[in-house]
């Protein structure tokens, strides 16, 4: 699972839909593993303002990955400039530092295996083989 993913889950159970405590899911035990994928810059440009980076920080430490900028990062920045000054030709200008760090992170480090855990519940979602397993039991549900 990427950790790209943790930014988009919650908790499954009724009770925790409410509380601003079952975001993010925090990972423990977890085992994680670099998968190497192709650099898409501008798929990072348009993710970039859709995530919570407040958690993707609270997720890089819990980690002990290197951490997070406090801010988030401009999307123009993930783009080294290729001398033209506009930055909307993505084919002409290579990815920056700042960019080949977020992918690293977000598309190439995965969880194998560990588990994830509400922070409002405490409810433990297994992580097999880089697949969380979001089922609950039924006296849960």
């Amino acid at each position: 699972m990427k950790l790209l993913t943790l930014n988009f889950l919650t908790c499954a159970r009724k009770t925790c839909k409410s509380s601003p405590a079952a975001f993010p899911l925090h990972p423990r035990d977890a085992e994680l593993e670099q998968v190497e994928t192709e650099m898409n810059p501008v798929f990072l440009r348009n993710i970039l303002p859709r995530l919570e980076w407040e958690a993707m920080r609270s997720i890089t430490t819990e980690l002990g990955l290197p951490s997070l900028p406090a801010e988030t990062p401009d999307p123009g920045a993930l783009l080294e400039n290729d001398g033209n000054g506009d930055g909307e030709d993505a084919g002409s200008a290579g990815p920056s530092q700042i960019a080949r760090d977020l992918h690293a992170l977000l598309m190439e480090t995965c969880i194998a295996s560990g588990k994830l855990v509400c922070g409002n519940c405490g409810h433990e979602y297994a992580v097999k083989e880089g697949i969380a397993n979001f089922l609950l039991p039924s006296h849960m549900v």
